[in-house]
């Protein structure tokens, strides 16, 4: 399981930099071509932040500290590969592309049709493992827990709606999407919703401190993105207004999450009121 989730994390930082670095040449650079340059950013931005979620998760020593960012990976991949299928023909596989961006399309393909397999196997072997978790230790405040119980009903809700009719659903989105880039979005925000409402089951931040600070990058790659393609946005729309507060909820919960889920800071032995060592007389 570590080594997968450092392969993984190795994988989307590569499909962000593609996304969030070459935002306006996905038609050379990426899989398939996304014209709305803020659409290719939300998902680059997506696959930044979760570089962090799975680069952390994989450096856990204890099972119960890293799996949340299993379930959530696994989502994300089977939806993606799902979008993939189903439209195939949008993808950069003719000869009238370059034989790199061919072969990066077909990377894409081979990746997502691989990592759910392999990532369901590896699964069932650590669900299987011996051992158990140890005790809650550090619960959040109730008003977190109803807050992220919030983000999962409408990121779920959304995202579910915006996978199965992406053209129906697009006006409730506040920059202009594709069926195939909305199905791709769709499955960043059902994804997070599986993260949020598996917090919900956790219910201690040392556990959720992968994707506390896998949070708090996602908030901050779309405000940049918000930043270097404003014109895009609908900031008057209640889409857009709905889109900024999630963020600003998104923002508090994973800064108190991980405020929380910090490991202590020792005090000096001076300031503790007891001696150690032994005394010279």
């Amino acid at each position: 399981m570590r080594i997968l989730l450092f392969v993984a994390a190795v994988l989307v930082l590569l499909a962000g930099f593609q996304l969030y670095v070459f935002t306006e040449r996905t038609g050379t650079y990426f899989a398939w071509t996304i014209v709305n340059p803020l659409a290719a950013a939300f998902l680059g931005g997506g696959y930044w932040a979760s570089f962090a979620i799975e680069a952390l998760a994989g450096r856990q020593t204890v099972w119960a500290n890293a799996r949340i960012a299993v379930p959530t990976v696994l989502v994300f991949t089977l939806l993606t590969l799902a979008a993939t299928l189903i439209h195939l023909n949008k993808f950069h596989l003719g000869s009238q592309f370059g034989a790199a961006t061919r072969l990066v399309t077909w990377a894409w393909i081979g990746i997502y049709a691989l990592v759910p397999v392999l990532m369901l196997i590896v699964l069932v072997v650590q669900a299987r493992t011996p051992g158990g978790d140890p005790p809650r230790t550090t619960p959040l405040p109730s008003w977190v827990y109803i807050l992220v119980a919030a983000q999962a009903v409408l990121l779920l809700g959304l995202g579910v709606a915006l996978f199965a009719a992406p053209l129906g659903s697009a006006p409730a989105w506040p920059w202009a999407i594709t069926p195939l880039v909305g199905r791709a979005t769709a499955a960043w925000l059902i994804s997070l919703g599986v993260a949020a409402a598996h917090a919900l089951l956790e219910r201690d931040a040392r556990r959720l401190r992968p994707a506390a600070i896998g949070y708090l990058l996602f908030v901050l790659f779309q405000v940049i993105a918000l930043a270097r393609y404003p014109q895009r946005f609908e900031w008057g729309e209640p889409c857009g207004i709905i889109y900024l507060i999630v963020l600003g909820t998104m923002l508090l919960t994973g800064a108190v999450c991980l405020a929380r889920g910090l490991p202590p800071r020792p005090r000096p032995a001076g300031l503790t009121g007891h001696r150690t060592g032994r005394s010279s007389g």
